[in-house]
């Protein structure tokens, strides 16, 4: 995934983009940038690798190296960025969130063009902002060229530009699939992924962008340059698990939305819950635990964190090169609370299930530390493609989904043909999914929320949000 933030405004910015940057620090784990402007240094970039230390460290030094009125910042988990363009449109530093899947055939048709290049990075690889650049620098306006991109890109693409005057330009997606927002303040404007971030800078919600909206700020005015489209299709996974908790997207809040979610859950399992004896009901750290607390309330079993992940010193972005030492470090994490789990029955709820591998070596440290017995709830459906829009799973391939992959040995390619069926809890294909798997990750029991779960939980029509994940529907 990633995030963005800029700012542009009467007064110096760029503590408020630093904050505003590292506010999206979840989105992603491998790369940060920030980019500046000021009348009198002109543009300015700063990029790190932030793989091994938090965006914060990195940057420290930041405000001894740049300065400027306006500013944008991004955090990735695919290029480095944001990049400094000179083009047809003039000199701006440009960042996006989203995805080219379909970018080699455009850099290939990109070349035919007399004289045109790329900056190849590792492997020939063309760093994928550089690539929308190329492509909005085939119209005569920024704007004209966004529009151009996003029609000729597969996938999706959010963009957000600073202008060598200390203007902002931004994007959403064509489709809105990914949220844009907009904060105001007396002194200027800020551009959001997550609207939490600006608020915390003291800007107040203004408006959230609309599928392939564009906008032009100022510090005194915002102009539209291209109105929204009329299809919306917003990442219901959001919600469900990337999206920060105090965040509000269309109207709906994160959090707010977990605890609904949990609420719709315990109602479905009310029969085995009867039958069942639970003591104790826990969400895997973090996004599963809101979803768990929403289901205790309507459960009326008591809520307990089982075991706690230690951050202060193994932060979320510290990723060994070494798939050993990551395993390592996912168990040196995860600190039981013994009286909590010795001799229980636990539920745990999780945001999803998506490959399973760090879902089993949790179960396997909760029955290792005494657990009687261990059943999981997934807060959203089984995922049954990977994502095409986001870039939200490191899967890259269908079948590197558990869900796909069990599927495929109950009875091959042919059960790709009843993955409806095998979504469905009540179906001898649904119920097969579930034992298996349950069998492969030590689960005393599995269900998932239903797709009509979920999109209850949310609250927006379903025409507006994109299911792809669960239900191949793009």
């Amino acid at each position: 995934m990633g995030g963005f933030f800029g700012v542009t405004a009467r007064t110096e910015c760029l503590t408020d983009v630093f904050f505003g940057v590292d506010y999206h620090s979840h989105l992603g784990t491998r790369r940060a940038g920030l980019a500046a402007f000021d009348e009198k240094k002109g543009l300015q970039r700063s990029i790190h690798n932030i793989e091994n230390a938090p965006f914060r460290t990195k940057f420290a030094d930041v405000f001894s190296e740049m300065k400027g009125k306006a500013a944008i910042g991004c955090i990735s988990d695919v290029d480095p960025q944001p990049l400094i363009v000179r083009s047809r449109q003039g000199v701006y530093a440009i960042c996006m969130t989203g995805v080219i899947n379909n970018a080699q055939a455009l850099i290939e048709r990109y070349l035919d063009i007399e004289g045109a290049h790329f900056d190849a990075m590792s492997g020939g690889n063309v760093n994928g902002t550089e690539l929308l650049a190329a492509l909005i620098s085939q119209k005569l306006t920024i704007a004209e060229g966004i529009r151009f991109a996003q029609e000729k890109i597969d996938g999706t693409a959010s963009v957000l530009i600073l202008q060598n005057d200390g203007s902002l330009i931004a994007a959403r997606d064509r489709f809105g699939r990914l949220p844009v927002s907009i904060g105001q303040r007396e002194d200027g404007f800020a551009v959001s992924f997550e609207p939490f971030a600006y608020r915390k800078l003291g800007f107040e919600p203004m408006k959230e962008l609309g599928p392939g909206e564009i906008v032009h700020l100022t510090p005194e005015a915002l102009t539209q340059l291209a109105k929204p489209g009329k299809e919306k299709k917003i990442c219901a996974f959001l919600w469900s698990y990337y999206g920060y908790p105090t965040s509000t997207y269309e109207g709906v809040n994160v959090e707010t939305m977990r605890y609904r979610n949990g609420v719709i859950m315990a109602r479905k399992d009310k029969k085995f819950l009867e039958e069942n004896p639970i003591d104790y009901v826990g969400g895997v750290p973090d996004s599963g635990t809101p979803h768990a607390i929403g289901f205790s309330n309507e459960s009326g079993l008591p809520f307990a964190r089982a075991f706690i992940k230690y951050t202060p010193t193994w932060s979320r972005s510290f990723m060994p090169p070494k798939q050993t030492e990551r395993e390592h470090i996912a168990k040196m994490k995860q600190i039981p609370v013994h009286e909590l789990i010795e001799d229980q029955n636990l539920l745990f709820v999780d945001d999803s299930i998506v490959r399973g591998t760090q879902l089993k070596e949790t179960v396997d440290f909760l029955y290792e530390n005494g657990a009687k017995t261990v059943h999981m709830r997934s807060a959203c459906p089984p995922i049954m493609y990977g994502c095409k829009f986001l870039n939200f799973s490191r899967a890259t391939s269908d079948m590197d989904l558990i869900s796909r992959r069990v599927i495929m040995e109950l009875e091959g390619e042919e059960g790709f043909a009843h993955l409806d069926e095998y979504c469905d809890a009540e179906t001898e294909r649904g119920k097969n999914l579930r034992r298996t798997i349950s069998e492969k990750l030590h689960f005393a029991s599995l269900e998932f929320q239903t797709l009509d779960g979920i999109l209850e939980a949310i609250g927006l029509p379903e025409c507006e949000l994109c299911t792809y994940c669960w239900n191949g529907k793009e």
